[in-house]
């Protein structure tokens, strides 16, 4: 079993968020504005993880490197190199890592949370990462539409592995098997299930809208990308509540 932390939920979307914003901008195409955006994005989300870890339980390793996560991003705000991009979630990480072995329960807890944790990292960055690249398309339209495909293909990677974790035992498997009471008579796991049929469902659409030639199938996929974000975000923590 596991502990769901709101200071380590809000860490692993700053550094899952702030390692795609490196991944969109290594190539050096997209527009200056685009970095400022994300980075005061996510930077504001590592500042709201620390604050909120100082004021439940507090896990110096993590508060720290939450404080050092968004201090990163903040120095790092105005630089052009994409390079330095990585330095803000290399810190956030070793956060997320520490919430992870706090919320575990025994050995075997370690491992299974720290998959768990560190997979969700990447996913809720790249799903929210691709909806707000979606809009920036709207700023800067000349934009291909191969860096969005890029970032939506790095989402169908790791989706997989996203439901495959929340499957480990103790996992959604002893949800449905009644051993894990969700408090909901076995909705929980039901809406779990919808949520990661969903994410991959919407995944794929996105994809192949991306297809089309008309400059709207960016819109349409961020559109979609918007739905994805709720489903994924319910994959994630609706386990994770549940299991906790």
């Amino acid at each position: 079993m596991i502990r769901l932390d709101a200071a380590t939920v809000l860490l692993q979307w700053a550094t899952g968020g702030l390692f795609f914003l490196w991944f969109t901008t290594r190539k050096h195409e997209m527009g200056a504005g685009y970095g400022w955006l994300m980075r005061s994005t996510f930077l504001l989300l590592a500042g709201g993880a620390a604050a909120a870890g100082f004021a439940t339980d507090v896990i110096l390793v993590r508060e720290v490197a939450a404080i050092g996560c968004a201090l990163a991003a903040l120095l790092t705000l105005k630089r052009k190199n994409p390079q330095w991009d990585l330095l803000a979630p290399a810190i956030g990480i070793v956060g997320v890592i520490a919430g992870a072995i706090d919320a575990a329960d025994g050995a075997g807890g370690i491992t299974v949370n720290l998959l768990r944790v560190l997979v969700g990292t990447l996913f809720l960055g790249a799903v929210s990462d691709a909806m707000l690249l979606g809009h920036w398309y709207l700023v800067q339209p000349g934009l291909p539409r191969s860096i969005l495909s890029e970032l939506v293909t790095a989402l169908r990677w790791i989706t997989p592995f996203e439901i495959l974790v929340m499957l480990l035992p103790t996992g959604m498997f002893s949800v449905f098997a009644g051993s894990v009471d969700d408090g909901w008579g076995g909705m929980l796991g039901w809406f779990w299930i919808a949520c990661a049929i969903s994410t991959v469902v919407l995944t794929e659409v996105t994809r192949a809208a991306l297809k089309e030639k008309f400059y709207s199938a960016v819109m349409a996929a961020t559109g979609l990308l918007y739905l994805a974000i709720l489903t994924a975000f319910g994959t994630d923590l609706v386990a994770r509540a549940v299991l906790a």
